[in-house]
């Protein structure tokens, strides 16, 4: 479709509201994504946003609502401006509201093609920053890896000012080809004033893997869409997620593990952290279809409650067509437990510091699963960086 009939197509789709399934907990009243400029002028007086990594990296670009620069590419591969591509909407088209308007009007893009069999010893790294009050950034990342080459990708959303009031979308295509391995780590750290919508998509061939890592910790309000095909036998993909929501944010996931192959394996891990009066959604998904027998997936969802007045929903749901498989999901959300906050305490330890203890040590499972040691610190970092310092 041409770009005035895709934005056609967005116009022509409502805004989703919470008389929609997905969208019961996530209300966008007084939200216009029309109300954002597209193309704003680059903000004055900001500097770069900070980011929550200092890692060697094999290539580096940086992209702003005006520009992306390539900094930095390893030879050998593809790490350049997205203009066109066969690939280009195979996994995200224009269907749903934000990816509709992302089709349309995206034009800050980055290609990654890793070719068959090469081996990238560090990681590729994209910076995506929003600065312009008012304004809108629309980012697209279409990523191959071929088959039996290897790499770590990290993607990073950040705001160059803690009060930037802006819209973010971004759409993501992963294509993990036979015997691939690609460890994707994606970071959201956007400012509280912007609403952030995202769809990720990923399809993984025989015998590849995907390790996916997901932050959040930034925005305001919006949705992730995060969705896994297992699309060969052999394929696994092992997605970690880690926030921490607070003041009045309200963060919400939507995760899909799809297995359509045989002899697939999922693993779905997420925890998430609130307080004040901040909400989270999480709505997960597996489905197995008819030919996919020998699946094996899991997932679960487990929030840590730090007031009275945070509230998380968490959604499990199975769909599975073959009758040879091991599904299995759990979901729970709970407060601080008194006791081991007492415990602490008692020992001398002001409350902040305990608490900081306690959600370190409800993370640290999925922290562990992180296999990037400056990924894995990071995380740990800005997850205790948001409990209040002792005073």
């Amino acid at each position: 479709m041409s770009r005035p009939d895709l934005l056609e197509r967005y116009r022509a789709l409502p805004l989703p509201t919470t008389r929609d399934e997905a969208w019961r907990f996530t209300d966008l009243k007084g939200f216009d994504p029309d109300s954002f400029g597209h193309a704003p002028s680059p903000a004055l007086g900001t500097g770069p946003a900070e980011t929550m990594l200092d890692i060697a990296v094999s290539g580096l670009a940086h992209v702003t609502e005006t520009a992306i620069e390539i900094e930095r590419a390893p030879d050998g591969i593809t790490f350049e401006r997205l203009d066109d591509h066969p690939r280009l909407h195979e996994l995200v088209g224009w269907d749903e509201k934000f990816a509709a308007h992302n089709a349309a009007l995206w034009e800050r893009g980055l290609l990654v093609v890793v070719p068959r069999g090469v081996v990238l010893d560090q990681p590729l790294y994209v910076r995506i920053a929003n600065s312009a009050d008012g304004g809108s950034l629309f980012w697209r990342l279409l990523v191959v890896a071929e088959a039996g080459s290897s790499f770590t990708l990290i993607e990073e959303y950040a705001s160059a000012r803690p009060d930037v009031a802006g819209y973010s979308n971004a759409v993501v295509e992963l294509f993990v080809e036979e015997s691939a391995k690609l460890e994707y780590v994606s970071l959201q750290n956007l400012s509280q004033e912007t609403w952030h919508f995202a769809s990720h998509h990923a399809r993984v061939e025989r015998d590849a893997e995907l390790d996916w890592v997901a932050g959040g910790f930034g925005s305001k309000k919006g949705k992730i869409r995060i969705q896994n095909d297992l699309a060969g036998p052999g394929a696994t993909s092992r997605v970690t997620g880690a926030y921490f929501a607070d003041a009045s944010q309200h963060l919400d996931y939507d995760t899909f593990q799809e297995h359509i192959a045989p002899n697939t394996t999922s693993d779905f891990a997420f925890k998430g952290a609130l307080r004040d009066e901040a909400s989270t959604v999480w709505r997960g998904m597996i489905r197995v279809e008819r030919d996919a027998q020998k699946t094996n997936a899991y997932q679960e969802n487990r929030n840590l409650l730090l007031s009275r007045s945070a509230h998380a929903d968490s959604i499990p749901g199975l769909e599975i067509l073959a009758n040879d498989v091991r599904c299995t999901h759990g979901a729970t959300l709970g407060q601080v437990d008194r006791e081991q906050l007492f415990y602490l305490m008692a020992r001398g330890l002001p409350r902040a510091e305990a608490e900081r203890l306690i959600v370190r040590g409800f993370f640290q499972d999925v922290l562990d699963r992180i296999e990037l040691e400056p990924v894995r610190e990071a995380l740990g970092n800005a997850l205790e960086a948001r409990i209040p310092q002792a005073s």
